[in-house]
């Protein structure tokens, strides 16, 4: 049996007297496009955390490749909403950054660097600095910064969630081109329902906190796939089954906090 790039194995996590995150198991394979939805406070990102290793988990274990990693730094790339570039280097310098904290980039290394940028629509740029680029700009940089660190896990909090809407749409394509071209394993969180099911090759959707693995729909739409495919009916109906669950869960958990709570 294929052991699964990414495997979250009963892992909780508390803050306090607060679950942050009940028991939560997933398995995400080689080179699969993973995204998580699900409502405010419902854990997305402390999933995010204990996966990279920023937090420890109460209890559970998190491996990649079969490997522990529980708890452990440096084995996932780690994208935020904020692109974080920093204002004073270039577009380039940016992209190394990984490798520059680490002692100093090589020639080889901002080699590649040049060839992600050029390869992907940022070669033209690569002497600019963050200030003169746009939002949409700014979060392909971040997204090469993330890939040339050459980690095989991608993690992907909300990258796209300041962006207009139209900016927004054409990064959703361009990151689906890079994925199939890169063959990396992505795990995504948005809060757009449309954009995970657009993206994602199955959608995780968690409940409120303390949040948990409802349910995971797989997205049987073919890739690559046209901008059409969002108002076909498979599509309509899969949003319709992850709304139903997410807002109708949504106050039976705020209902429940009532009566406990008076």
């Amino acid at each position: 049996m294929t052991v699964p790039k990414l495997s979250i194995q009963q892992v909780t996590r508390r803050f306090g007297n607060m679950t942050a995150l009940a028991s939560t198991d997933l398995d995400v394979r080689q080179g699969e496009f993973v995204c998580v939805v699900g409502p405010s406070g419902c854990g997305k990102s402390t999933l995010f955390n204990l996966i990279s290793g920023v937090l420890a988990p109460d209890s559970g274990h998190i491996l990649i490749d079969g490997n522990d990693v529980t708890g452990r730094s440096g084995h996932v790339g780690y994208m935020l909403q904020k692109d974080l570039l920093l204002p004073w280097m270039s577009v380039i310098d940016n992209i190394v950054l990984g490798a520059i904290l680490k002692g100093g980039a090589t020639r080889e290394q901002r080699a590649a660097g040049v060839a992600l940028a050029e390869r992907y629509g940022l070669g033209e740029f690569i002497n600019h600095y963050p200030a003169a680029l746009s939002g949409g700009m700014r979060q392909r940089v971040a997204l090469m910064r993330t890939l040339a660190m050459r980690h095989d896990v991608m993690l992907l909090d909300e990258p796209f969630g300041a962006l207009d809407s139209q900016t927004r749409l054409a990064m959703q394509q361009w990151l689906l081109t890079v994925w199939t071209e890169q063959h990396r394993t992505v795990v995504f969180v948005t809060h757009d329902i449309d954009e995970a099911i657009f993206m994602a090759d199955r959608v995780v959707v968690m409940t409120p906190r303390p949040g948990r693995i409802q349910e995971i729909f797989s997205v049987d739409i073919a890739r690559p796939r046209p901008l059409s495919c969002l108002t076909s009916p498979v599509f309509t109906l899969l949003k319709r089954q992850i709304l139903d669950l997410i807002y109708t869960e949504q106050p039976a958990q705020e209902a429940l906090a009532h009566d406990q709570h008076p």
